[in-house]
């Protein structure tokens, strides 16, 4: 048996393939997982962000799955030996954002992987796995809730002075947190109402603010000549920002919100006022219309009461029924029409 497969062996070999000895030295030299993770963080992560391709807070993000899932898991083995078993097995016992969040990062590396040729080509494992379905957030706050909050707010102004005005700018423009405590004193013009934002998730963009949050950017006192919300040194972190809120939501006995929530109650009262898809879209910051649309249905009211006066209008014009001037329908279109 060894005879015949030394045979075989010699017989690849003289057809050009690798001999057995440099197979070996290859599968034992063979990249893993963990150094996958290494180059994509040392290298490939960092070279994306400076060219502008990639955001910082997104490689935290994936810092937290390599260091809590896919290292410990995965780390040891080989990147070309990885099954779609062995990636349903590391997203199975993980809740459902958390199965979604994994699941994409680790796709996305794999797909890396492949681009650097430690893996053969459409051979990702993550591919094909079934995503949990996620329940869109609906939760925000009615006029109510939000003079709850603000009372609230007010008692913790005197000791978390920029975090409070974070959070009331936020409540105020729908912009994220994140972007508020990222303002700086070049970026705001109070004579046009509006802030500059240089680095968003869908880049820069001009933010024009109402004018309840530029008073309160007007009554902020200036202890960093750089950032607007600042503690002193530098600005005020969305951590930070986000243990204020908590204390004050507590206070004012407001149950399962968030920080986050303001940004939806925002976009949830424009949606009321019967704004456009496109104009929500702006205001949230998006490059699509999406979530914009989801907003719109969600409220739903402005489309259903127009649906609802046209559909009787029309009705009551093809029954011959008056309308509420007294006016038939016949009579009504006339009228519209204007005289000749």
């Amino acid at each position: 048996a060894a005879r015949e497969r030394a045979g075989r062996e010699l017989v690849g070999v003289r057809a050009g393939e690798s001999d057995p000895l440099a197979r070996r030295r290859e599968a034992r030299d063979a990249p893993t997982v963990d150094r996958a993770l290494r180059h994509y963080f040392d290298e490939h992560a960092p070279a994306r962000i400076r060219r502008g391709r990639l955001k910082a807070s997104t490689v935290r993000e994936y810092r937290k799955h390599a260091g809590r899932y896919v290292g410990p898991r995965l780390g040891r083995r080989k990147v070309a030996d990885i099954t779609r078993r062995d990636v349903e097995r590391l997203v199975d016992p993980l809740t459902r954002t958390q199965r979604n969040r994994v699941l994409a990062f680790v796709s996305h590396l794999f797909n890396l992987c492949e681009g650097w040729e430690w893996r053969t080509q459409h051979t990702n494992p993550a591919r094909g796995i079934e995503r949990a379905p996620e329940a869109p957030r609906a939760r925000v706050l009615d006029f109510s809730e939000l003079a709850a909050l603000s009372a609230a707010l007010g008692t913790l102004d005197e000791r978390f002075p920029a975090s409070v005005a974070a959070i009331r700018v936020t409540a105020f423009t729908g912009l994220r947190i994140s972007e508020v405590c990222s303002i700086r004193w070049e970026h705001v013009d109070f004579k046009k109402g509006r802030v500059t934002l240089p680095d968003t998730k869908t880049g820069p963009r001009v933010h024009h603010v109402p004018d309840a949050g530029l008073d309160v950017i007007r009554g902020i006192l200036r202890i960093n000549d750089e950032w607007v919300f600042s503690t002193g040194r530098s600005h005020v972190t969305y951590r930070y920002v986000r243990t204020v809120f908590a204390e004050a939501a507590k206070q004012a006995g407001l149950a399962d919100v968030r920080l986050h929530d303001l940004r939806r109650t925002v976009v949830t009262a424009a949606a009321a006022r019967g704004v456009g898809v496109y104009v929500i879209r702006d205001l949230l910051g998006h490059k699509t219309t999406a979530m914009a649309d989801r907003y719109v249905q969600a409220v739903g009211a402005p489309v259903a009461d127009v649906g609802k006066a046209v559909g009787a209008e029309i009705a009551a014009a093809m029954a011959g029924q008056d309308d509420a001037d007294g006016a038939t329908g016949a009579a009504r279109s006339r009228r519209r029409a204007g005289p000749g």
